[in-house]
């Protein structure tokens, strides 16, 4: 089984310069915790919701009021975005896939081209489980 076999194909992206605010709501509406950060379809990062709980909504509207919280939410995602991604191509072993995710402590990868970096897909630990279960109900 590969990364293929996992992936949910061709996900959500948003841009380098898309609105913290309209990721955030893109992420909710999907019900989704990842979602790959693309420049011209190459990955450039990746928004988790890790991320965009660092914005500490509480504080600011405390501290600074809500002018602040508006500044934090209309920034660009390359604010608070992960540059340095980890991510597999579509024939990834979904054993090295699994490891990765345990290792680095990280709730999905993106599955890209080789060749270009482009997204097509991304695996999540949903989609790990998901396939466990399918094993284990099928034996």
């Amino acid at each position: 089984m590969t990364a293929r076999d996992l992936m949910t194909s061709n996900p959500a992206t948003v841009t380098p310069r898309s609105r913290v605010a309209d990721a955030w709501d893109l992420m909710r509406e999907l019900d989704v915790r990842h979602v790959p950060v693309v420049h011209d379809g190459v990955l450039v990062g990746m928004l988790s919701d890790r991320d965009v709980a660092h914005i500490d909504a509480a504080r600011l509207l405390v501290a600074e009021e809500a002018d602040a919280l508006r500044r934090e939410l209309v920034a660009p995602i390359v604010t608070i975005m992960r540059s340095d991604v980890i991510c597999v191509d579509p024939d990834t072993d979904v054993k090295d896939v699994v490891e990765l995710l345990i290792e680095n402590k990280i709730g999905a990868v993106p599955v890209v081209r080789p060749d270009t970096r482009e997204v097509v897909g991304i695996v999540s630990y949903i989609d790990a489980l998901r396939a466990l279960r399918d094993l284990l109900e099928s034996e």
